[in-house]
């Protein structure tokens, strides 16, 4: 992911590791899913199930404890 945003932004990884948060993968995903859905809607294609199924909250935190870590 640091390739494919520094390629994007137009800057080094290095000044990307340095200066970067989490904030800009934040906008860098958002703008990702979003040329996802235009290309998508242009082609007349449906979107696939992973971003229909997409959860969000204490769901996403729950469900990766349990992937990671097991049922503790």
């Amino acid at each position: 992911m640091l390739d494919s945003m520094a390629k994007r932004y137009g800057v080094l990884p290095s000044n990307l590791l340095a200066n970067g948060d989490t904030f800009d993968l934040m906008v860098m995903d958002v703008a990702v899913n979003y040329e996802v859905i235009q290309n998508a809607k242009a082609n007349k294609q449906p979107l696939s199930q992973d971003m229909l199924t997409r959860e969000v909250g204490k769901d996403k935190l729950e469900s990766l404890k349990e992937k990671y870590y097991g049922n503790k």
